[in-house]
């Protein structure tokens, strides 16, 4: 008849094993550790640590702090027309409005250039005639009649 063979597990010490794994650590991932303690370095020059250790030491007081803020009807408002706004941004085309972006320093510059004085009626005539000025028009009016036209919506009256 067959004999059984007797099974002893080896005996493991978890906390040895661990404190081996620790001891190789700085062997096995030296590069990684100087680069963290680099990055250490430079948040503590900056400050950054010492804010944080602020931050976390105020702990609930500033979580209650923030959340009463967050909680008042400006800052839901505020939250939302970000949000409208960052659509309002994501329809444009970035060529159109890059265009636009490079045309106010120009314009600004020329108005700076002469003083701030009024300009004359007459001399006004033919930059209201410009092909430029008429497109500008042409867009400031399209935007106006769009805006109106959301605001007679937004009154729920149908003019």
């Amino acid at each position: 008849m067959a004999q059984p063979i007797p099974f002893e597990p080896l005996k493991r010490d978890a906390r040895e094993e661990l404190s081996d794994r620790l001891d190789q650590a700085p062997l096995e991932h030296a590069e990684a550790l100087l680069a963290a303690y680099e990055v250490l370095q430079r948040l503590h020059e900056r400050g950054i640590l010492d804010i944080l250790k602020g931050t976390l030491s105020a702990g609930d007081t500033l979580l209650e702090t923030v959340v009463e803020v967050i909680k008042t009807p400006e800052a839901i408002r505020t939250v939302r027309n970000l949000l409208l706004l960052t659509q309002i941004l994501g329809n444009i085309e970035p060529e159109l409005l890059n265009g636009i972006i490079r045309a106010v320093p120009e314009g600004l510059a020329n108005i700076s250039a002469k003083g701030g004085q009024a300009p004359g009626l007459f001399s006004l005539l033919p930059k209201f005639c410009s092909k430029d000025s008429r497109r500008a028009m042409g867009a400031a009016a399209e935007l106006m009649e769009s805006v109106g036209r959301g605001l007679n919506h937004s009154n729920g009256s149908s003019e």
